[in-house]
């Protein structure tokens, strides 16, 4: 395949705006399946945080942001990036995206957990993410400067000198490589890395790994968020609850109506994410159903108010106005990704991340409800720009670039794809201690030993990344909870580590 200005990986929003802003050069754009088939985008539903009240302003929403992210947010990016949300709004609005509206025409705004403002704006509904991602896919599939090519795998990055020099992937089982000097990685998160999540199967880290065996810097592995009110019936993964039922007053109970949060958090069901999660998990851990009720605070205004919602419900026999939702805590988003600056470059010249696989330092310990879908629209523009203002560096002349063909799958790949997902719901999950961390990490070690298959080595190598940040972290912080450590620490810090690093087996005790 011949070259390409710059290589984008990923088709969720923070790739489709990405390459979109990089007009006019040249882009190739790989995406595991169809545009925006795979993606965590579409299936956001609370919507994109934004100061756009009257009695809102970018200075409250970064002070948000920063008390959510528990001491480890970066405190002028989260200014700078509430400042420049209006206008990614904008730039949403002139590809087609149909936000909701009030009378005058002005942004209708929601309020959701651990925000001072009701600050939240939605599209079509619960449907936002799904909304903003239909209004990119169509202005990337009109694009001149886009060739998208689907049902593309990424391999490995290509590097000449310690700098990119192109990529390697594949389509329906041959090995292709793409010569250029400048790669995207929108990969997506790792959700489906755990046996309950609400992300796509397909999020499982995979650009973290890739990005991790070319000896990018990593960020805050451990910081992973779960939810908590997934929709608990039998689907994988699991439909999720937005936050903004919540928000409208709805109320977590146990089956006898028991309140699920303890009474003495001020903030009651609207605590930051970390809080609540864990109140749910430690009720199924105890084995009490938890539910969301919300017959009281929207009743019959359910259906209007949140269509998705109530039609994931309905489907499993659940009516929201007439009992309650039955609800699970489940993996959702990681704070954490690989290391970046704020344009979005990481430590390999040539490589920029950006969205759910990127650690910018904007979300911290602890996201900030709908501030994800933010992030990803500013930090597609900031690395367009960036890109677009670089150099790539120029391959030698002489250098051969050969590989092998791509792993083959085995008949195991299914059962090892579930082992290392109850692994880490188990021992790397809501709660933590060093028995079970240190279990996890020799449990995939021995994954990576046993199987060539491509899903199951990638996963395992991505949990032993997270376990082993999340053993080093001696204490509790935002998403990251040790029950032999379960108070912060004095001075709150990074961890960043490499690949290298973590290949080491023996684990100072």
């Amino acid at each position: 395949m011949n070259g390409a200005d710059v290589v984008v990986v990923g088709s969720g929003l923070a790739g489709l705006l990405s390459a979109l802003e990089l007009a006019p050069a040249r882009v190739t754009l790989l995406t595991r399946a169809g545009v925006g088939d795979a993606a965590a985008s579409a299936w956001a539903q609370g919507g994109i945080a934004a100061a756009v009240g009257p009695d809102d302003s970018p200075e409250l929403h970064a002070r948000d942001t920063v008390a959510a992210g528990a001491g480890l947010v970066d405190e002028a990016l989260a200014l700078a990036i509430a400042r420049e949300a209006p206008e990614a709004l904008g730039r949403m609005a002139s590809l087609g995206a149909r936000f909701d509206r009030d009378p005058d025409g002005a942004f209708a705004t929601g309020r959701e957990a651990a925000h001072s403002r009701r600050r939240i704006v939605h599209a079509e509904g619960d449907r936002t993410g799904r909304e903003l991602l239909r209004a990119a896919t169509s202005a990337a599939r009109r694009a001149d400067h886009i060739r998208i090519v689907e049902g593309a795998t990424l391999l490995d990055l290509i590097l000449a000198s310690d700098a990119i020099a192109g990529v390697r992937f594949s389509v329906a089982g041959s090995a292709l490589t793409l010569r250029t000097g400048r790669v995207v990685l929108a990969t997506g998160g790792l959700g489906a890395l755990y046996r309950y999540t609400t992300n796509p199967r397909e999020q499982w880290g995979s650009g973290l790994a890739i990005a991790a065996r070319a000896g990018a810097l990593l960020a805050d592995l451990e910081f992973v968020q779960f939810h908590p009110t997934a929709l608990d019936v039998p689907l994988d993964p699991l439909p999720l609850v937005s936050e903004a039922v919540r928000g409208e007053g709805a109320r977590l109970v146990d089956g006898a109506g028991r309140p699920i949060v303890p009474l003495d958090e001020p903030r009651g069901d609207l605590a930051p994410r970390d809080i609540v999660a864990r109140a749910v998990f430690r009720a199924m851990r105890h084995g009490e159903a938890t539910f969301l009720d919300a017959r009281t605070a929207l009743g019959n205004a359910f259906p209007e108010r949140f269509p998705g919602v109530f039609a994931a419900a309905r489907a499993y026999g659940i009516d929201p106005r007439e009992k309650p939702i039955p609800v699970v805590a489940a993996a959702h988003y990681h704070m954490g990704g690989i290391a970046v600056d704020g344009t979005g470059r990481t430590s390999i010249p040539g490589l920029w991340a950006c969205g759910e696989a990127s650690g910018t330092g904007f979300h911290g310990a602890n996201r900030l409800a709908s501030n994800s879908l933010l992030e990803a629209l500013v930090f597609a523009g900031r690395v367009a720009r960036d890109v677009g203002a670089s150099v790539a560096p120029k391959r030698s002349p002489g250098q051969r670039l050969d590989f092998q063909p791509p792993f083959r799958g085995t008949d195991e790949d299914a059962a090892a794809v579930l082992r290392i997902r109850e692994r880490m719901f188990a021992d790397v999950g809501i709660e933590r201690d060093e028995r079970g961390l240190r279990a996890a990490i020799e449990a995939f070690v021995d994954e990576r030993g046993r199987t060539r298959a491509r899903v199951p080595s990638e996963m395992a190598l991505v949990g032993l990344l997270v376990a082993r940040a999340a053993l080093r972290r001696r204490e509790s912080r935002g998403g990251h909870f040790r029950l032999d450590y379960p108070t912060a620490a004095q001075t709150a810090e990074h961890s960043l580590s490499r690949l290298e690093d973590d290949l080491e087996i023996r684990i100072p005790a």
